[in-house]
């Protein structure tokens, strides 16, 4: 049997843990609130197109997280400037709307400039939560990480609020974006994201499109940086008004990743292919002479092929080799 004393000890250690917990629970809330910035430039950074219906609260609750608050307004029709301003957002005005890339690399460049410690992006049409964003600093602060993805697929509950058809394809972008970079990521489209100062600086940006999402992952992978991901949940209730064509963003990632596997790896990307087609054109121009050796019929045809398949796997081994030596005359690997 349990004695009386058995039991009030395993009731306080009980007691205790839950109260561990919960200290523990609200030391992090204050580390993680406005008032313990100092030390840490935040920015919160929020690219934006015809949102006057959900900039000013955005804004009003990333205030809460960040030193300063910056607004791309690209080229919006309606208030959005006006409203962020009033807000209490600076705001970068774009004559016309460039792009969610540009955006992103406008809102990079202007974190470098004002010397920040980290940068965080949201989504300005109301999807993104600003409660959240303690949960990507936390991981940044904490465990040094450099770049922070807000993910919808880490939680059963959270993957529930996502419309099927957009699941089908974040994942089937995610799953290309992996190829060449992270292996464990869950959301590579993810706009609620977080970098820190090392990231900041080895993170250099040309898409001006919403691949710019992969290029920065594929970038990243490319200067080694430690990369994450944490929960957070998507409101879709209310704000699923995205004008973007799934098939048009499932190419521009598609070209994104060919571009960069491309430039990185181009001995395998070029050369490989050049010199299976190389092999293709010897069976082709062997079937044309034995075909000539034993009828001593002469296929034009197969010869052809033969002859056409033969310069473009030349011309893709030409290729690899410049483009290689390039990369490496730029790398500093060859003297010139």
């Amino acid at each position: 049997m349990i004695s009386s004393g058995e039991m009030r000890i395993g009731l306080n250690t009980q007691i205790y843990k839950l109260f561990i917990d919960q200290l523990w629970t609200e030391i992090r809330k204050s580390f993680m609130s406005s008032k313990s910035t100092s030390g840490y430039r935040v920015l919160v950074c929020i690219p934006a197109f015809n949102e006057a219906k959900n900039i000013s609260e955005i804004v009003d609750k990333s205030k809460k997280y960040a030193n300063e608050v910056i607004v791309y307004d690209d080229g919006s029709s309606d208030d959005t400037y006006d409203l962020a301003v009033s807000a209490g957002a600076k705001v970068i005005k774009s004559r016309t709307n460039t792009g969610y890339g540009t955006a992103i690399r406008a809102l990079f460049q202007a974190a470098k400039e004002q010397n920040a410690d980290i940068m965080v992006t949201l989504d300005s049409d109301g999807q993104h939560n600003p409660e959240h964003i303690p949960r990507l600093l936390e991981a940044l602060r904490i465990q040094n990480f450099d770049i922070v993805i807000g993910s919808r697929f880490l939680k059963k509950e959270d993957r529930e609020m996502v419309p099927r058809y957009r699941t089908f394809g974040i994942k089937t972008i995610t799953k290309l974006t992996q190829r060449a970079s992270y292996s464990g990521l869950t959301d590579s489209q993810s706009g609620f994201r977080a970098y820190n100062r090392n990231a900041l600086s080895k993170i250099n940006l040309f898409e001006d499109g919403m691949s710019v999402s992969t290029e920065i992952l594929l970038r990243a992978r490319e200067k080694n940086l430690l990369t994450t991901e944490v929960p957070i949940t998507v409101n879709y209730e209310n704000y699923d008004t995205s004008t973007h064509n799934p098939i048009s963003h499932g190419i521009g990632v598609l070209y994104s990743v060919m571009q960069f596997i491309s430039l990185r790896h181009p001995l395998a990307f070029y050369g490989l292919p050049g010199i299976v087609l190389l092999g293709i054109a010897a069976l082709f121009m062997k079937n044309a002479l034995n075909l000539f050796s034993t009828s001593g019929y002469v296929s034009t045809n197969m010869i052809l092929i033969s002859i056409g398949i033969a310069v473009v796997g030349v011309i893709l081994l030409a290729t690899a080799a410049i483009v290689y030596t390039l990369i490496a005359l730029l790398k500093g690997k060859i003297r010139p």
